[in-house]
């Protein structure tokens, strides 16, 4: 829809957004009437430069043309049937995705919380099955981001953080360990404990890259203690970080992965993949969805991580942002530039963040913030060493007027 269509001014959809949406967000002040490449587009003409990719999910870019196309084409044949007859995106997508990753199955959700609930369901529920009632225990790291619903949340290292207060209590069975502290995870494995939940980069945590032998260490505590790895792919999967899964960069092989965001093209699908045996722990009724695996959600999914893996989007990542933090690390105030690929976060060395993102914003350029201190980027991996370049510029411009 675009204004022109619909006979209102942007500031009557403000308006009307303002008056009937429950409102969390903080809103970028313009309409967006479109998107393509590594760009948005207001009402007014007005183009912005996207460095925040629909926070990780634009990874071929806005509006892909094969995404588009393959949307299109499923939406006039077929749009929803539920997950009781077979159907051909669900079918192909399945295919490619464990092919290309290496497991045997997978289950198909709606986003990121609902593919860690699920992983949380599946290692819970293995526990409790060969080990009996009490074996649902997992350990997660202080500072994770695992999703909003009460599972996810609860998962989520964050105590006291708004994500968390005034919606208690949270689901038992979770112990928080200092991520990067490999005693400290030790020391709280139990009888109970059945898995150990990771991110192989702490995007929300404010971008902290563990280290190679931390996670090597985990996995072998893992081994050790007969306990399953899960990992939660949601920011890190599908090429962001210069590989094509986050944990790739550790040479680890989690039991249980999660995925969303950068698998959809923009559309909403989420999914965990697994191991057979594993696989086996869901029996007939046990987990479900009623739009998990949607056809039109399954066809644009099929074409995006075609275009990802077929152009090699995982080197273009690493390359750019091996380059793109290169030239942050030059800019004033900048304390500390983290990341792998094309994520990335700019720890600022004052408590100017969101300051700085509202100036960029003023200069078309958009990017998110985290904590009171850091600029976190996630632009489509189209992006150019040019775009780079001016994203650069318009930040440092943005960090001396504030």
């Amino acid at each position: 829809m675009q204004l022109k269509d619909v006979g209102k001014t942007a500031q009557q959809i403000k308006d009307l957004t303002n008056k009937y949406m429950i409102e969390t967000y903080k809103r970028f002040d313009f309409v967006c009437e479109k998107a393509e490449g590594h760009y948005l587009y207001a009402d007014n003409g007005d183009r912005y430069l996207d460095f925040y990719g629909g926070v990780a999910v634009n990874n071929a870019g806005n509006c892909h043309p094969k995404v588009v196309a393959a949307v299109q084409e499923q939406v006039a044949q077929l749009m929803h049937t539920f997950n009781y007859p077979y159907t051909i995106p669900q079918a192909l997508l399945a295919e490619r995705v464990c092919t290309a990753l290496g497991y045997d199955k997978i289950f198909y959700q709606n986003s990121g919380t609902e593919s860690n609930e699920a992983m949380i369901k599946l290692a819970r529920k293995y526990g409790i099955d060969n080990f009996g009632p009490n074996k649902y225990h997992i350990l997660t790291g202080k500072g994770s981001f695992h999703g909003r619903t009460y599972g996810s949340l609860a998962a989520t290292g964050q105590v006291g953080n708004v994500l968390q207060k005034n919606f208690g209590p949270m689901l038992e069975g979770f112990t928080y360990c200092e991520y990067g502290n490999l005693a400290d995870y030790e020391k709280n494995i139990t009888k109970d404990t059945i898995a150990i939940l990771i991110e192989p980069i702490q995007a929300e945590g404010g971008v902290i890259v563990p280290t190679k032998e931390f996670i090597q260490g985990l996995a072998g505590l893992c081994k050790k203690h007969g306990l399953l790895l899960l990992s939660d792919e949601i920011q890190t999967g599908w090429c962001r970080t210069g590989k094509v899964m986050g944990y790739e960069h550790y040479d680890v092989k989690p039991d249980i992965i999660s995925m969303a965001k950068g698998i959809g093209g923009g559309m909403p699908i989420g999914a965990i993949c697994t191991t057979n045996e594993l696989a086996k722990t869901f029996g007939l009724g046990e987990h479900g969805t009623t739009y998990g695996g949607n056809v039109v959600c399954c066809a644009a999914a099929y074409a995006q991580v075609g275009v990802l893996l077929e152009e090699n989007f995982a080197a273009k990542a690493q390359e750019v942002g091996d380059y793109f933090m290169g030239i942050l690390a030059k800019m004033p105030r900048v304390k500390e530039v983290r990341g792998k690929g094309l994520l990335v976060g700019v720890q600022l060395d004052a408590d100017i963040g969101a300051a700085v993102k509202e100036a960029g914003i003023k200069r078309k350029l958009l990017t998110t913030s985290i904590g009171t201190s850091i600029i976190r980027m996630v632009p489509p991996l189209t992006v150019t060493k040019a775009e780079c370049d001016e994203a650069a510029a318009i930040l440092t411009e943005a960090i001396k007027s504030v």
